[in-house]
C-alpha cells in the first residue's frame, strides 16, 4: 500500500482516517503558531513607532530606527513566546521592553 492509496489512510478497524486527522491537527497548531509570531510582530512594530511618537524630534522616527526598535522588542519577547507558548505573556514583555527602551532613550 502506498502512501496515496485510499486505504492507507483509513484506519481498517473504525474507519476514522486518523492520518489525515493528524495532519490536520499539525496544520492547525503550525497556523495558530504563525499567527502568533505575526501578531508579535506587528505589535512590535506598532510599540516600537508609539515609544517615538513620545520624543520631541521635529523630523520624526526614521523607519529604519523603528524597524531596528521593534526587532529589538520583538526577539526578547518571542524568547518568552518559545520559553511558554502564552501569547498573553509575550505581549505584556513587549510592553515591558518597550518602555524600559523609552526610559532609557528619554
Amino acid at each position: 500500500m502506498g502512501l496515496w492509496s485510499l486505504e492507507s489512510w483509513f484506519d481498517s478497524k473504525s474507519g476514522n482516517t486518523m492520518r489525515m486527522f493528524r495532519s490536520k491537527i499539525l496544520d492547525m497548531y503550525f497556523k495558530s503558531k504563525k499567527v502568533s509570531l505575526l501578531i508579535l510582530a506587528i505589535t512590535a512594530l506598532v510599540f516600537s513607532r508609539t515609544m517615538f511618537v513620545f520624543f520631541n524630534d521635529a523630523e520624526g522616527p526614521n523607519l529604519l530606527v523603528v524597524v531596528v526598535t521593534a526587532a529589538v522588542i520583538y526577539f526578547p519577547a518571542l524568547a518568552v513566546y518559545l520559553r511558554k507558548p502564552r501569547l498573553l505573556a509575550a505581549a505584556l514583555a513587549q510592553i515591558l521592553i518597550a518602555a524600559v527602551l523609552y526610559l532609557f532613550l528619554k
